[in-house]
């Protein structure tokens, strides 16, 4: 039987060190809380962790997050998408939506599943944000601040000459609260504090993530939960208030995240999600406007990144009919 315990499931992401954090046993769980049933496979040297959301009627959608595409050639391939497609029609899917661990390049095909021709395209829908600036942050700290936009760099020094600390948290309340300022503010979603609390409580024990926060005499300004595994670190939860804004706490804070995945031996640092635009539109607006992921790409551009894109979503459909119903479902709702 492919599909295995959640203790099988550790020992084989233990065994693969840059695995994508989304790929985890406890990202896994953390989903588990809150609407989504994992599904964990192995096949030979191939491993996948499906989510599973309920529809009505008994159906699901699949959904596999950031999956790292092996040799598609190799004998066991064929056998691994068999399993997969067994379980996902099992669980009843409508189709199964596949995020893969790789960036988009003009020199490179899009790694698709066995089965292409058979069921698999391109989805004109992504979970995750495909769009991300990911910062390079090998060499001494001297060379990451080189590396920043001149104005970024200057508040990361003008928060520490101002009086901002940062350290690490554990106040979830408080930075849930945070996060409620902040999503009012820079009109986006929240999760819940249950969210967040759980978050924490399944990914801090293991090293793999830290709550810190930015203050000012004690008192709260911003905070951020930063994620780290093998060689990559992620930026995927941040909030601020509206205080002392000008003593430029998102700076120093974000300056610190980073210096923590660094001492972790961590190589990039992500950070997490910019207006899904190329460079030259994002450069010539970015200052004019402020919708949706466009309010933090000002703030973003300024750590010294490179703008990278995700291979575009695919979606592996099991029912055509009521894919397409799903669609134009997408669609009324846009």
């Amino acid at each position: 039987m492919p599909q295995v315990t959640l203790p099988q499931w550790r020992d084989f992401v233990a065994a693969h060190p840059n695995l994508h954090l989304l790929q985890t046993a406890e990202w896994g769980e953390l989903k588990s809380a809150f609407g989504w049933k994992p599904v964990r496979i192995l096949s030979g040297d191939m491993g996948v962790q499906i989510l599973f959301r309920k529809l009505p009627l008994g159906l699901t959608i699949g959904y596999i997050p950031k999956m790292t595409i092996g040799d598609q050639s190799s004998a066991n391939s064929d056998q691994f998408w068999k399993e997969v497609d067994s379980i996902c029609k099992r669980h009843h899917a409508i189709f199964l939506k596949l995020e893969v661990d790789a960036w988009e390049t003009s020199l490179t095909p899009t790694p698709l599943p066995a089965g292409e021709g058979r069921g698999v395209r391109e989805s004109p829908h992504n979970i995750q944000p495909p769009r991300t600036i990911v910062i390079d942050i090998t060499g001494s700290e001297d060379d990451l601040l080189a590396r920043m936009k001149q104005k970024t760099r200057y508040n990361v020094r003008l928060a520490e000459k101002k009086g901002v600390t940062v350290r690490a948290w554990d106040d979830l309340d408080g930075f849930h609260q945070m996060m409620q300022v902040t999503g009012g503010r820079d009109d986006f979603g929240v999760h819940s504090l249950d969210y967040y609390r759980r978050a924490y409580q399944l990914f801090h024990p293991t090293g793999m993530a830290e709550l810190l926060v930015a203050e000012y005499e004690g008192q709260p300004l911003a905070a951020l939960m930063v994620f780290a595994r093998g060689r990559r670190a992620w930026y995927v939860y941040g909030a601020s208030n509206d205080q002392e804004r000008n003593r430029m706490p998102t700076y120093l804070l974000q300056w610190e995240a980073i210096r923590w995945a660094k001492v972790r031996g961590c190589e990039e640092y992500d950070l997490w999600g910019v207006p899904d635009e190329d460079e030259a539109k994002l450069e010539a607006q970015f200052e004019s406007r402020h919708d949706g992921l466009w309010g933090v790409y000002r703030f973003k551009r300024g750590f010294g990144g490179e703008l990278k894109r995700a291979v575009q979503a695919m979606d592996r459909v099991y029912s055509p009919l009521l894919y397409k119903l799903y669609l134009q479902f997408l669609r009324n709702r846009e």
